[in-house]
């Protein structure tokens, strides 16, 4: 495959989000072959089960991006030592009706960053789990639990130089996981 598009679920919909920063800014790391999509979850209704018969077009907009790629990068925050409620329902509009997931088979990793000293760690396992039950192959190293401090994002919004070396090493490491499981 000479590109792979890469569907983007941010986990938080707050404007000055660092987990969207974050996001952007290991796209840019990424080599030419890689495109990045963000995915709009913004809009979607709560999960309803009587709707699987008549999805939303934000549904139907959400399956079918999901569908189209070729990987998958969730930059989500830590709420109350889980994901977010928003990236939860993304999560269960695009996994039903039952037996119509769009998610089995791609290729997945994790990241997130918080104010917090222990990072987005909670969380990160919670999706983990929901990501392995709806078999999506998921990065297990290197981790990302990142502390959001000074310096962490530089003023054009890129990757900082003190972290630039982990995260370039994240991506590379990312870039091989996709390009070995996508489909």
């Amino acid at each position: 495959m000479s590109q792979y598009k890469i569907a983007v679920i941010v986990g938080s919909l707050r404007k000055d989000s660092l987990n969207r920063k974050l996001a952007d800014a290991l796209a840019k790391l990424a080599p030419p072959e890689f495109s990045f999509h963000k995915v709009k979850i913004d809009d979607l209704p709560l999960y309803n089960q009587d709707d699987d018969s008549n999805q939303a077009v934000s549904v139907k907009r959400l399956r079918d991006d999901i569908a189209k790629a070729q990987g998958l990068l969730f930059a989500t925050p830590e709420y109350n030592r889980s994901i977010p409620g928003v990236l939860k329902n993304a999560i269960d509009h695009a996994s039903r009706p039952y037996g119509q997931s769009v998610w089995p088979g791609k290729p997945a990793g994790i990241v997130g960053v918080s104010v917090g000293v222990m990072g987005t760690a909670m969380a990160q396992q919670h999706l983990r789990n929901i990501l392995s039950h709806l078999d999506v192959p998921t990065l297990s190293q290197p981790e990302a639990f990142i502390h959001a401090k000074d310096g962490l994002f530089d003023e054009n919004g890129n990757i900082g130089s003190g972290s630039k070396e982990f995260f370039q090493k994240w991506m590379d490491r990312y870039v091989g996981w996709v390009k070995k499981n996508a489909a």
